[in-house]
């Protein structure tokens, strides 16, 4: 019978890892995906409809005094403070308390949130909570990136990574017509439609909420931390299910990895693995993020913007514009993701970050010369963001899997709030600052900034890009509770499953 308690001390012997590495895709592989992946689409459909209502809540009688400004420059930098700071809050807590328990606990504080934010009756409620929805969500990337890593095998890992994060892209697209609905007044009145978007956020939140309890905690945590049992029954319960339906049996797994088992790692260790063990792969980290948090908070926040004031794009055309670039950004990780595990990751990781940077300078060159309308530069950014979505989709992917698995989590907080603070905040922020000026010069330089960005990160990346395609976790980065010792009489070994 599993135990929740914790049993830690001891050296343990085990095959979990590669039993988990050696399932073929199957059945039980698509629930992780549903249950854990979907949140990215409730994320996308969150960040659109706000970029895109921007408009309609500076209208009078919107229901709040808030400028254009205000939406697409205060309040999208507070809500990707909020997810900064809730990353490195959950974060923390995700590495202590188990996978399951944050994605459950941040996906609850997203929905109270999101509800709330429907219920804003003036300013400084609608910033609030737009805050405290970025920290619900900041505490997702780091809980659900860790899950998901921890359970897909090694082979499948890149492709179904960059598709789940990429999936945000599919959010965007239905808060793009959506947001369509909502602005439309002969349908719902300024003060009311864009409240319903909110709401129907929380609803989705809920059913995912409900699909998650099917979800089992990792393993490969369960094992460090001195739950050894209850790891030996969820895995061996992955295996009969994976196994049914199938004429032969599962491959026989191959590596067994020696750990001692304890509960927590201190900051301290967290810091000496980041800073002193790893200081290369920090290094990629701090660039992949800086560079896509730049890029995608200002485009995604200001787009809408760009349309309206230099194209004379009505407020409630916005949407559709916006899901087609949107489009463009969830075809990328799904056509390219294969590649990231067949190809392999240095060489697509640094490619997709070049060539979306330079697609960039090409888009910044044109608009400069007059030379695009509405239609075409959506065309421009459709193919930037093909490119750039695979990229942005791939740092969390990297982050996740080359630093060790007591570190995982927080790693990817850390990376994530310090990477989006530099690029994601000030991102919004200067955007919205030079696209509110009317000028094309001061347009075009915000889109020179954010390809310089990706370029650099590209090159730093074909530098220093791990090789971690079709590798499992530990051999990317051995664990910090890794034993050296040959088992003993104070060893214990799970029993090895071959079914």
């Amino acid at each position: 019978m599993a135990t929740a308690e914790a049993d830690t001390g001891r050296t343990v012997t085990t095959d979990i890892p590669a039993r988990l590495d050696r399932l073929p895709w199957s059945r039980w592989h698509w629930t992780i995906v549903i249950g854990l992946g979907t949140v990215w689409i409730l994320d996308g459909l969150e960040v659109t409809v706000v970029g895109n209502i921007a408009g309609r809540l500076s209208e009078p009688g919107s229901g709040l005094p808030i400028s254009s400004g205000e939406v697409t420059g205060l309040a999208a930098a507070l809500y990707v403070a909020g997810a900064c700071l809730g990353a490195l809050f959950w974060g923390r807590l995700t590495d202590r308390w188990g996978r399951k328990k944050l994605f459950m606990i941040t996906l609850g504080v997203y929905l109270a949130a999101t509800a709330l934010t429907g219920l804003s009756f003036d300013t400084w409620w609608f910033l609030a909570f737009r805050f405290l929805t970025g920290f619900g969500i900041g505490g997702e990337y780091a809980a659900i990136n860790s899950a998901i890593d921890e359970l897909i095998p090694a082979t499948h890992r890149g492709r179904v990574d960059l598709v789940i994060n990429g999936s945000f892209w599919l959010g965007a697209v239905g808060g793009s017509l959506l947001s369509i609905v909502a602005l439309n007044t002969a349908i719902l009145p300024k003060d009311v439609g864009w409240r319903l978007t909110f709401a129907l956020g929380a609803v989705l939140a809920l059913v995912i909420l409900l699909v998650r309890r099917h979800v089992p905690e990792s393993p490969r945590w369960l094992l460090i931390h001195g739950r050894d049992r209850e790891a030996e029954e969820i895995v061996a319960s992955i295996e009969r299910q994976v196994q049914e339906g199938r004429d032969e049996p599962l491959p026989r797994p191959h590596g067994e990895i020696t750990i001692h088992q304890r509960r927590n790692v201190t900051f301290l260790e967290i810091a000496r693995t980041l800073f002193a063990d790893y200081r290369r792969r920090t290094v990629l980290g701090f660039a992949l993020f800086i560079g896509q948090a730049f890029l995608y908070n200002a485009i995604t926040f200001g787009f809408g913007a760009i349309l309206t004031k230099f194209f004379d794009v009505p407020t409630g055309d916005t949407g559709y514009y916006f899901a087609v670039i949107a489009v463009g950004n969830f075809c990328g990780p799904l056509v390219l993701g294969h590649l990231f595990d067949t190809v392999g990751r240095r060489v697509m990781i640094s490619s997709t970050y070049l060539l979306s940077g330079l697609l960039l300078f090409g888009t910044a060159w044109l608009f400069d010369r007059g030379a695009l309308s509405a239609g075409t530069l959506t065309a421009c950014w459709c193919a930037v963001l093909f490119f750039a979505s695979a990229g942005a989709s791939s740092a969390y992917l990297t982050v996740s899997e080359i630093f060790p698995m007591e570190t995982r989590a927080m790693s990817i907080a850390f990376f994530y709030a310090l990477g989006t603070a530099a690029g994601g905040i000030s991102g919004p922020l200067l955007f919205a600052n030079l696209t509110n000026t009317g000028k094309v010069g001061d347009t075009v330089l915000a889109f020179q900034i954010g390809a310089t960005l990706m370029c650099l990160a590209g090159l730093v990346a074909a530098a220093l890009a791990v090789k971690a395609e079709r590798r499992s976790l530990e051999d990317i980065a051995k664990p910090l509770t890794a034993a050296t010792v040959k088992p003993t009489a104070a060893t214990s070994r799970t029993a090895p499953k071959t079914a």
